[in-house]
C-alpha cells in the first residue's frame, strides 16, 4: 500500500525546489512570471504533476508552457539530485485554471450585484396591492357608535351583541 504521507512530503519538496530554482534552471528571458501553485505525486512516486500559473496574456502563457516543456528534463534532473530518492518522478506541467475561474466568479458576482440593484430600484417606488393592512380585525366600538347602538335603554351589552350579530357568540 502506498504511503500518502510520504507522497505528500515529496510533493511539497518538489514544489519548493521547483519554485525556488525555476529561473536558474530555465535561464530564458522569455519565461514569464511563473508561480507553482500545487504538486500532486502518485502513490508509487513515479509521476508528479506540477500546476502553475503565469502572470500575463495568452501569448505569455503559451511561451512559458513551451519553455517548461523544453526544460522538463533539466528540471527533473535537478529535482532528482535534490530529493535523493531511488526513483525520480517524471514531471508534467499543467497550467492551473485558478485565475480564469476567479475572473469568471468575479464576473458572476458583479452581475448578481447589478441585478440586486435593479430589483432594489424597482422595489423603491412600489406599493402594496390592496389595503395597507390586509388582515381582518375585530370591530372596535366608539362612544358615538355605542350611543347609537344603545338606544338609551341602559342595557349596553345586549345592544352591542345585536349590532355584532348572533354569529359572534
Amino acid at each position: 500500500m502506498a504511503d500518502t504521507a510520504r507522497a505528500q512530503k515529496i510533493a511539497d519538496r518538489i514544489k519548493t525546489l521547483t519554485a525556488a530554482n525555476l529561473d536558474a534552471i530555465v535561464k530564458d528571458p522569455d519565461l514569464g512570471f511563473v508561480t507553482i501553485t500545487d504538486v500532486k505525486v502518485t502513490g508509487d512516486l513515479q509521476h508528479a504533476s506540477l500546476f502553475y500559473t503565469v502572470f500575463g496574456d495568452a501569448a505569455q502563457r503559451a511561451q512559458t508552457a513551451r519553455l517548461l516543456e523544453q526544460n522538463r528534463g533539466k528540471l527533473r534532473s535537478f529535482v532528482g539530485k535534490q530529493l535523493g530518492i531511488r526513483l525520480t518522478p517524471s514531471l508534467e506541467f499543467i497550467a492551473d485554471a485558478i485565475p480564469e475561474t476567479a475572473a469568471h466568479l468575479e464576473d458572476l458576482l458583479r452581475e448578481a450585484k447589478e441585478r440586486d440593484a435593479a430589483v432594489a430600484a424597482a422595489a423603491a417606488g412600489a406599493v402594496h396591492a390592496g389595503d395597507a393592512d390586509p388582515y381582518k380585525k375585530d370591530r372596535e366600538v366608539d362612544e358615538d357608535d355605542a350611543e347609537d347602538i344603545d338606544g338609551g335603554d341602559g342595557d349596553d351589552v345586549d345592544d352591542v351583541d345585536e349590532a355584532v350579530g348572533d354569529d359572534a357568540r
